[in-house]
């Protein structure tokens, strides 16, 4: 042990001293933080005692514990139940489908179309609205709105429907009118539905003419350009009803004589087309001058899923189309044909109906070699031709008349208007 000089030595007792104090302080922690947890714990629990109710759970379960048993549920006999129900429901439905259905055969059936009625209707986006005098618009009036929880809280009238019309059509063209006069017919099958059914939401009915008739009533409301762009043809329940799963190929005209306006109502006019086709359908767009070209360079010999992602991609491309050179139809029936033809056998497609649809502004010949190889009645693959013709001065008669020679319907554009119908 080394002792300095002239001092003495604590060393021995220092370190055992502190030594003593850690052993205290060891031996002690473990049963203050055992006092921590209990107080904690215990604060717990009285919380918990105090909110949670479990003290009154207990004793109302003794109250009862001898009156309640447990009872094994049949599980098939549960499904077989709850099957009934929904199929008791779907049942309502249909039957107040079918209602409508009957009553719109029978009132077009008895209505004889008038090209001179005048008739005044409650126009959706008309209705309640006044000019500058204070006076009622024409197919608007006063039509009577009021909260409904049913339908979340909308302004609604149970008991009248109203009728919206496209932006790019006329309120009062013949055709609107006479459908509109016959299916009022339909009010009041809409309010019987209803309360035989009070389930019901909206009830409605979409006409090929282009009018939505919908109950109840509520009125619609343009965008800030004001434009509704609501067309209920283009709704996906509506060609679901209207039209079968099928396989298109659409081609453009793209040639020299395409510049210009006809190559902008071209573009308009298959992006409406594209609008039409459903989740079950299958398309591709091909546009032809003296060469073929394929839209979609990368779906060359295919199609593809007319899902909104496709339809999307390949109207960003339509864009980038531009008119050049002369026109060899030929070649690109020939290729479309070859497509369907193709694409059927695969088994991928809608494995139903199949069509070509012609953008174009004219052609020079009845192409027989192509049709008499591909498209001949006793041939397995005869998709009808559908051709789309901008106005021009020759070469009309001889594509009308291959389109019907084809089973299939000719139309006549003369401005971005008409593209829509």
């Amino acid at each position: 042990l080394f002792i300095p000089e002239g001092g003495l030595c604590y060393y021995p007792f220092y370190f055992i001293n502190v030594a003593v104090n850690i052993m205290v302080n060891l031996t002690a922690a473990p049963q203050i933080v055992k006092l921590w947890a209990s107080a904690f714990g215990g604060e717990i629990k009285s919380i918990s005692a105090k909110y949670s109710g479990s003290q009154l759970l207990q004793k109302k379960h003794k109250e009862f514990v001898k009156t309640v048993k447990v009872e094994e549920i049949d599980g098939m006999k549960l499904v077989k139940n709850l099957a009934v129900k929904m199929e008791e429901v779907f049942q309502k439905k249909a039957e107040a489908t079918r209602r409508l259905v009957e009553a719109a055969e029978e009132a077009h059936r008895q209505h004889e179309e008038n090209p001179e009625l005048q008739y005044e209707y409650f126009n959706a986006v008309l209705i309640n609205e006044v000019d500058e005098m204070g006076n009622n618009v024409e197919l608007g009036g006063e039509f009577l709105l009021e909260p409904n929880d049913h339908f979340n809280n909308l302004s609604v009238n149970v008991s009248l429907s109203v009728v919206q019309v496209p932006t790019n059509m006329y309120n009062k063209d013949p055709d609107i009118v006479n459908g509109v006069y016959w299916s009022e017919a339909l009010n009041k099958v809409f309010v019987d539905n209803f309360e035989r059914d009070p389930t019901l939401t909206w009830q409605y009915f979409g006409s090929a003419k282009g009018f939505f008739r919908q109950y109840p009533g509520v009125k619609w409301h343009p965008d800030e350009h004001g434009v509704i762009g609501f067309d209920c043809r283009n709704r996906k329940w509506y060609i679901q009803a209207a039209t079968s799963p099928k396989d298109v190929v659409i081609l453009v005209d793209v040639s020299g004589s395409m510049k210009g306006l006809r190559l902008t109502i071209a573009r308009q006019t298959v992006s409406s087309i594209l609008d039409t086709l459903g989740d079950d359908d299958f398309f591709n767009i091909i546009a032809y001058n003296q060469e073929i070209h394929y839209v979609e360079p990368c779906l060359n010999g295919t199609l593809v899923r007319a899902d909104r992602t496709n339809k999307d991609h390949f109207r960003e491309h339509l864009d980038k189309l531009f008119a050049k050179g002369i026109g060899l139809l030929g070649e690109a029936l020939a290729e479309a044909f070859t497509i369907l033809s193709d694409f059927n056998r695969t088994g991928r497609g809608s494995v139903c109906s199949q069509a070509i649809m012609l953008v174009t502004d004219g052609a020079t010949e009845m192409y027989d070699d192509v049709f008499e190889k591909y498209n001949w009645p006793e041939r397995k693959v005869c998709p009808p031709l559908r051709s789309l013709f901008f106005n021009s001065m020759c070469c009309q008669h001889t594509l009308e008349r291959k389109t019907q020679f084809s089973w299939g319907i000719f139309k006549e554009e003369k401005s971005t208007s008409e593209h829509q119908e």
